[in-house]
């Protein structure tokens, strides 16, 4: 069983404050033109997408350069609900892994489109990047629009050990109940910092 964490992409998809607004338009009809076409124009990230290092470090790698093995692995649930900070926990060194990709179920994904999703989020701590660090993390997937707040210490942190951020999901609530799951989370062959996604959760 396949289950979609990916927001639709739509015309007029609620931008990150002072990203652009997408535009999703129709431009050829059937009955017109002989055909359907449509136009696209999108930061890449707006809704569910991928941060790659150079988002916010000095760094000149592409997200198309980065190898596949990173967007694909197993997954580790962390339900987080009612907390405003997550933060490190002993009982996190037992239920992570080495090498997982760790999906941080918080349920603001709610409140995707309100006026406060953007400015009103959970946020994780540096000493919780510190523990994704040591487990080798593959990448940490959120259900809220970043992992932290200017000064970005803990995008930066992950960045620098090649820990890539997944922001936006939707659906994580369907993993509540899941044993075992793979996380596919692949962004656009794209020579950008960072992308738009499809990101799925694979039932094992």
């Amino acid at each position: 069983m396949l289950i979609d964490l990916t927001h639709t992409i739509v015309n007029g998809l609620p931008p990150f404050p002072g990203d652009a607004e997408t535009e999703l338009v129709q431009s050829r009809f059937f009955q017109a033109d002989g055909y359907n076409n449509h136009q696209l124009n999108i930061n890449m990230h707006a809704g569910t997408h991928m941060d790659g290092p150079m988002h916010l470090t000095d760094c000149y790698e592409y997200l198309n350069e980065v190898p596949l093995e990173s967007f694909i692995g197993e997954g580790c649930l962390l339900d987080v609900r009612g907390q405003d900070v997550i933060d490190y926990k002993d009982e996190y060194e037992q239920h992570i892994g080495e090498h997982q990709i760790i999906v941080v179920y918080t349920g603001h994904s709610h409140r995707f489109g309100e006026p406060g999703y953007f400015t009103d989020y959970p946020v994780l701590t540096p000493a919780f990047a510190d523990l994704l660090v040591r487990k080798k993390t593959k990448m940490v997937a959120l259900d809220t629009p970043s992992p932290d707040r200017d000064p970005y210490e803990v995008h930066t942190r992950l960045f620098e050990n090649r820990i890539l951020i997944a922001e936006n999901l939707m659906n994580v609530d369907k993993l509540l109940d899941v044993q075992a799951f793979e996380i596919i989370a692949l962004p656009l062959k794209i020579r950008a910092d960072s992308s738009i996604a499809r990101i799925v959760a694979r039932v094992l």
